[in-house]
């Protein structure tokens, strides 16, 4: 055979060609853009390893190789993270008769198993409302403050509210419709809104109702706020990333949600766009939980203008700095 057709062939097989191919196929499935580069990311790794080898003759040391050198740096998840990414390219490449099997199999339990990730949460009452009357006296930027108080009583992901748009939110019905591919399950959730929701939605329209973003960026007003934005105002106002983060503030809400025992626990994760997998049981409870949402995000916007009105009880002499 020609050797440039030869060198041709084996480019077109290689790792790298492969996993473009496969990127590829998950942008076109709409995966969102934050997992599209974390999955690039992670086959950076396997691309300086080995990405000009035929995938076909990449050998299980080869992609171990690799992975211990993400995990001699101590980033266990992210070696973890990678093993199943890789393996994801090379069941590609079986599906598409470039290769015969897929090496990770054989590596499974290789790897030293990744350190839990929790999200630092306040959930106690009498600290939550200490929390909570930090955000409303937070004296920087005005709907910096309000995506604070939003994210207290929405308890979206911290993506879903930094890029919502005005037209998301029907008002006359008191609901703010997530589009799907902002959703980490890809489907449309619906976020009923309390009284106070709204009273905060009606002062954030004075400061950015002109703009497409609820919360536009400082620099650009057609880019939402940075991702660090929310996390950075708590650290100002004393809290540490171990105490409470802003993706946290789902756990705080579920924590006494579920603590109160007022709630079926499947309409507190419902309210938290925890989707069932079994599409029929999902399309039901979207339709059975409504009201309960409806119920539940009033009592919570009640229950934080009453925790916020109580005097804060430290446990430790040390925290009455920060009240």
């Amino acid at each position: 055979m020609d050797p440039s057709l030869l060198r041709k062939l084996s480019l077109d097989n290689s790792f790298d060609a492969v996993a473009d191919e496969w990127i590829g196929q998950q942008i076109k499935k709409g995966q969102a853009e934050a997992t599209i580069t974390k999955k690039k990311w992670l086959l950076s790794f396997a691309r300086k390893g080995f990405g000009s080898r035929p995938v076909s003759e990449v050998s299980p040391v080869e992609v171990l190789a690799v992975l211990r050198g993400i995990e001699a740096r101590e980033r266990l998840e992210s070696a973890n993270r990678a093993r199943t990414t890789i393996g994801a390219v090379f069941r590609y490449a079986i599906w598409t008769s470039k290769a015969k099997d897929d090496p990770t199999v054989a590596l499974k339990g290789a790897l030293l198993p990744a350190r839990p990730e929790s999200r630092a949460a306040v959930t106690t009452a009498p600290e939550f409302g200490q929390l909570l009357r930090a955000i409303d006296g937070y004296s920087g930027n005005v709907p910096t403050r309000i995506a604070l108080q939003l994210a207290v009583l929405l308890h979206p992901r911290p993506g879903e509210l930094r890029k919502a748009e005005w037209e998301e939110f029907d008002f006359a019905h008191a609901v703010w419709r997530v589009p799907r591919l902002r959703m980490k399950m890809r489907r449309v959730h619906y976020v009923p809104l309390a009284r106070q929701a709204v009273e905060l939605l009606l002062r954030l329209r004075d400061f950015t109702g002109q703009e497409q973003l609820l919360f536009p960026g400082m620099r650009s007003s057609t880019r939402p706020m940075s991702e660090n934005t929310l996390n950075g105002a708590l650290r100002r106002l004393g809290f540490s990333k171990y105490e409470q983060t802003a993706h946290g503030l789902r756990a705080s809400f579920s924590s006494m949600a579920n603590g109160s025992l007022l709630w079926d626990k499947d309409v507190v994760e419902r309210h938290l766009s925890h989707e069932d997998e079994d599409e029929v049981r999902a399309a039901y409870n979207r339709s059975a939980y409504w009201k309960e949402r409806t119920q539940i995000a009033q009592w919570w916007a009640d229950q934080c203008d009453e925790l916020r009105a109580q005097p804060f009880v430290p446990s430790h002499p040390w925290e009455l700095a920060r009240d």
